[in-house]
């Protein structure tokens, strides 16, 4: 079983399914562990204790409330036992294969879902956009093959590297080099206010003046 398969496949699954809150996501995090300690087994048992403190669930009816979301969401199949020595057992389905999944989040005749190949296309495209800049010096070569000073180039590669490369501080940059043009053009619109300002610095003279004298 390939379990980097087996999240990518379910955490594609979890992105479009808005029914899922992250205590859904904790607690299938926690099951796929005990899954994978059993070597992948086709059904295996599970201590509520051990899965409520692996995924950090302080409560018994949210663990059995979202237990029983993810057995009715198909995300998993529940067995519950009532003897009280003996587990409930559990089944992980297998994502991110064709014989147990469909399109779109819709069920098959298995009951499971498949992931939509839509991403696969979606991460082909956002892999033909710039990524973000190695160094210092990839910024400084860019914005000399733009005819653009070197100071700027530093200025704008501590100024994003300081807020994590997010514009305004929030929004993730997708594309750097757009972001550097706006930055030369927002620079080039600061320079030209500068020079039309009537009022000039009176502070500085080429007159040389004798402090000695009196007033």
């Amino acid at each position: 079983m390939n379990y980097i398969k087996q999240l990518s496949a379910v955490y594609q699954l979890i992105a479009k399914d808005s029914r899922l809150n992250p205590t859904h996501v904790s607690l299938y995090m926690a099951l796929f562990q005990i899954w994978n300690t059993t070597r992948f087994a086709e059904k295996f048992f599970i201590n509520r204790q051990e899965v409520m403190q692996l995924s950090k669930i302080g409560s018994n009816t949210t663990y059995h409330r979202c237990l029983q979301d993810l057995d009715n969401w198909k995300y998993i199949e529940y067995f519950p036992s009532h003897n009280i020595y003996k587990g409930s057992e559990l089944r992980m389905p297998k994502f991110g294969t064709t014989s147990e999944h469909v399109l779109d989040n819709k069920e098959t005749t298995t009951g499971h879902v498949l992931v939509s190949n839509t991403n696969s296309t979606k991460q082909k495209e956002n892999y033909n956009k710039p990524k973000l800049p190695k160094n210092e010096i990839e910024v400084i070569d860019f914005f000399k093959s733009m005819k653009w000073q070197a100071v700027e180039a530093i200025k704008f590669y501590n100024h994003y590297q300081a807020i994590g490369w997010k514009q305004g501080g929030k929004i993730k940059i997708v594309d750097w080099m757009a972001s550097a043009r706006n930055w030369m053009l927002k620079a080039k619109e600061i320079k030209s206010l500068k020079e039309q300002s009537p009022f000039k610095d009176n502070l500085k003279t080429t007159k040389i003046k004798n402090y000695g004298e009196p007033l």
